[in-house]
């Protein structure tokens, strides 16, 4: 009898879980815990496409060049437009060749060092378009 309880226990279990998320979902419970969509507004850096490049350590190097690319038109044009989406992957690609740190096909950027370039240069773009 000993051994039936927690098997007794887990039906219950499971026939009143379902019960339990669908009260919670139709009130909402749930639904608000999901995880926010994405700011449409922001300005923000599309994911490079897999296709891009064999590896994320490579997409990445991308992604920071193309904030990079953004940032120095902005400082060529002014506008405070959102630039980001304007600039084509395949401009970065050919970009790409003069941020270039290493002949290792892995590894031919320094990313974190593009990273923290693009993060200042577009931190001097929001400073001047907030104002």
């Amino acid at each position: 009898m000993i051994r039936l309880a927690p098997i007794s226990l887990t039906a219950l279990a499971l026939v009143w879980m379902p019960l339990t998320l669908s009260a919670q979902t139709s009130q909402g419970g749930f639904e608000t815990m999901a995880q926010p969509t994405e700011d449409q507004t922001e300005c923000k850096a599309p994911r490079p496409p897999k296709d891009l490049a064999e590896t994320a350590y490579i997409r990445n190097g991308y992604r920071a060049i193309l904030r990079i690319m953004a940032a120095e038109e902005w400082r060529e044009t002014g506008s405070c437009d959102c630039l980001l989406t304007e600039i084509e992957w395949d401009e970065v690609l050919e970009a790409g060749e003069e941020y270039r740190v290493s002949d290792d096909p892995k590894r031919p950027f320094d990313t974190s060092e593009l990273r923290e370039r693009a993060d200042k240069l577009l931190a001097e773009r929001d400073a001047a378009c907030s104002s």
